[in-house]
């Protein structure tokens, strides 16, 4: 596995940096989508979290894995809860997300070795 999840969403989050400042209006507006997505509601806020996991495995995104999956693990997602959910995301995406789905698991591994 040459991918390294704690490496690409640190390396993405110093990218965004420069990106807030050369588009604040922008970035700004979607933090502002984000927050009201994921307020608890009639989901919360983990399930909602596990659904942007599965949409980032079926559209191949490094970086929606990367922070979905840190996110989960901050939220206590069970190994059984995230097999799930790369379950539904092969079946929603076909082979492709058959193979992020891999990439995914290396994810749960990465973040779950890092001490809180």
């Amino acid at each position: 596995m040459d991918k390294s999840y704690p490496d690409i969403t640190r390396n993405l989050s110093a990218n965004l940096k420069h990106l807030r400042k050369e588009i604040p209006e922008v970035t700004q507006a979607f933090s502002g989508l984000a927050g009201a997505a994921l307020r608890d509601g009639a989901l919360d806020k983990k399930t909602k979290e596990l659904i942007a996991l599965g949409i980032g495995i079926s559209t191949r995104c490094d970086g929606c894995i990367g922070f979905h999956t840190e996110a989960l693990i901050k939220l206590g997602v069970t190994r059984d809860e995230f097999r799930d959910v790369v379950g539904m995301a092969i079946y929603m995406g076909g082979g492709p997300s058959l193979m992020y789905a891999a990439d995914a698991m290396a994810a749960f591994e990465q973040y779950s070795a890092i001490p809180d």
